[in-house]
């Protein structure tokens, strides 16, 4: 697929979504939103992709909506979007709407914030399993300064993240947040200096593809998301279901035998 508002590229087990509206801040528009699914769509069922990042061309993430877009938006336009065709049929239905379907993607997914985030472009940021920002970047909710309301599921994600009033105040306010605040409140995992968040970003990536088992991150990413429609006796269920699949994968036998023999582990995902 030819894509026009983002850029792809897969290198060392890494796929890299760059949303690419420099110009603009890389506001959010139905192209782009038709772009990143449909990517990571791909790096889901591509073998070869072990972690998904995230990120913004230029000097921004997603400044939020395109208001152009926006202006002219048809109030059908959110109905019809509910009847989009599922992300995943194995995964609970919980994670098949518009936006909210990074928690179905058996693989990490890590959004690398270089800049401005606000609206549209932080609700996507939240969605994503990991936060590593610039420590320039600045964050806003943005909603209800345009009148509208807390969208696409942002009030069910940010107070698991930041808490409940934290999120009240993030959500109600809209005002700007800081990176040092957004580290302090768990909005985002890590802060670097801009120069230094590709470096530090990719380097972890590569450590999760690396040395990590692709089987054990893809059930561990299930567990945790699943586990706020769980009790403690279900999870743990579906725990000792999964720990005899995963006692007798391979991954299980390499990172015993990789650990023993002193050298890299030789992962398949099985």
């Amino acid at each position: 697929m030819a894509y026009q508002h983002i850029l792809y590229d897969v290198s060392e087990k890494i796929a890299t979504i760059t949303l690419n509206r420099p110009d603009r801040m890389n506001a959010w528009t139905p192209i782009m939103e038709r772009d990143v699914r449909h990517a990571m769509e791909t790096a889901a069922a591509d073998d070869n992709v072990r972690v998904i990042v995230l990120t913004g061309a230029g000097r921004a993430f997603c400044a939020g909506a395109d208001m152009d877009a926006l202006k002219g938006l048809d109030p059908d336009d959110i109905r019809r979007a509910q009847s989009l065709p599922p992300f995943d049929m194995n995964r609970r239905p919980d994670w098949q709407s518009r936006y909210g379907y990074y928690p179905s993607i058996p693989k990490p997914v890590i959004g690398m914030l270089n800049g401005a985030t606000a609206g549209i472009g932080l609700v996507h940021a939240l969605y994503c399993d990991l936060r590593f920002a610039a420590d320039n970047t600045v964050f806003t909710t943005a909603f209800s300064r345009r009148g509208l309301i807390a969208e696409h599921g942002i009030s069910w994600m940010l107070p698991r993240i930041v808490g409940h009033a934290n999120a009240l105040d993030l959500l109600m306010s809209a005002r700007r947040v800081s990176s040092d605040e957004a580290l302090r409140i768990g909005l985002v995992n890590r802060l670097y200096p801009p120069d230094q968040l590709r470096e530090q970003t990719y380097a972890y990536a590569r450590d999760l593809a690396d040395f990590v088992s692709p089987s054990a991150l893809a059930v561990i990413k299930r567990q945790l998301y699943d586990v706020p429609f769980q009790t403690l006796a279900e999870a743990t269920i579906d725990a000792n279901r999964e720990m005899v699949v995963a006692l007798r994968g391979s991954d299980f036998r390499e990172g015993v035998a990789s650990f023993m023999e002193k050298r890299p582990p030789r992962f398949t995902g099985k």
